[in-house]
């Protein structure tokens, strides 16, 4: 199936590691200009360079940026400067998390800005642009924490559940303008370096019982959740709006209505 996507701009945040990296990685494949940030300036770097050197012909340009999305006025900023660089914005990825658990006021405010407001933030300021793409789409990275009460309750599930809201109303209120918004909602995703490999490491009990819970006897790779993310990005996703697609390998029990 040919996704359409070639041409067309996208901005990632988050995109130098686990599902953000997999996402910005599979766009820049399918022949998108990538602009990615995170907030560590040598994983920017090589990460921009390492997916610009794995181009091939009609792989798409890719360009890094550090950037905090727990700060509004940088963050606006930089999707100034990538929509001017890049000469428009198509797509838009909220995938960034603080992946606030604690329960201390700390945590419940890092969460908010990071999660809930580096997403509304990062739509507002792409708005103007994203009016006038003729293949405008958002796509936001929630949680199955955001559906069902896990150990994650607290920060971190109570915002994946807000970005789902907020993504279905962005849905509604902009299909009139064409502009699609959708939400995925990874299960647990296990790559070197990523939260599942540390509680792996660091508390190897809890890792077997989360791992036993995972009715496919495995967790998700980036690439399994980047090729769903892609898909709603695309021209090919164009009748699809409002959605929350799970991705977690029947993880979640829940019926989603």
């Amino acid at each position: 199936m040919d996704l359409g996507l070639e041409g067309l701009n996208a901005l990632v945040t988050g995109g130098t590691k686990g599902i953000g990296r997999a996402i910005a990685k599979t766009l820049a494949a399918e022949g998108v200009n990538v602009a990615l940030c995170a907030r560590n300036a040598d994983e920017v770097a090589a990460t921009a360079a390492e997916l610009s050197a794995g181009g091939a012909s009609g792989f798409g340009k890719v360009t890094g940026s550090v950037v905090d999305v727990g700060d509004g006025a940088a963050l606006a900023r930089w999707v100034a400067d990538a929509g001017a660089a890049l000469g428009g914005i198509d797509i838009v990825v909220a995938n960034v998390s603080a992946l606030a658990i604690a329960g201390d006021e700390a945590a419940w405010q890092r969460g908010f800005e990071v999660d809930m407001m580096g997403t509304v933030r990062l739509v507002n300021a792409a708005m103007p642009l994203l009016e006038k793409s003729k293949s405008a789409a958002i796509v936001t990275i929630s949680s199955v924490s955001g559906r069902e009460i896990d150990f994650a309750a607290g920060p971190y599930g109570a915002f994946k559940a807000a970005i789902v809201h907020y993504t279905q109303g962005l849905a509604y209120q902009l299909a009139g303008k064409h502009i699609r918004a959708n939400t995925v909602s990874p299960g647990n995703t296990y790559f070197p370096g990523g939260v599942w490999n540390q509680i792996e490491q660091g508390n190897p009990t809890f890792y077997k019982e989360a791992l036993g819970m995972n009715p496919m006897g495995r967790m998700a790779t980036p690439q399994e959740i980047a090729n769903a993310a892609v898909f709603l990005c695309s021209p090919a996703a164009s009748f699809i709006t409002g959605t929350n697609l799970v991705v977690d390998g029947g993880l979640t029990k829940g019926v989603q209505l």
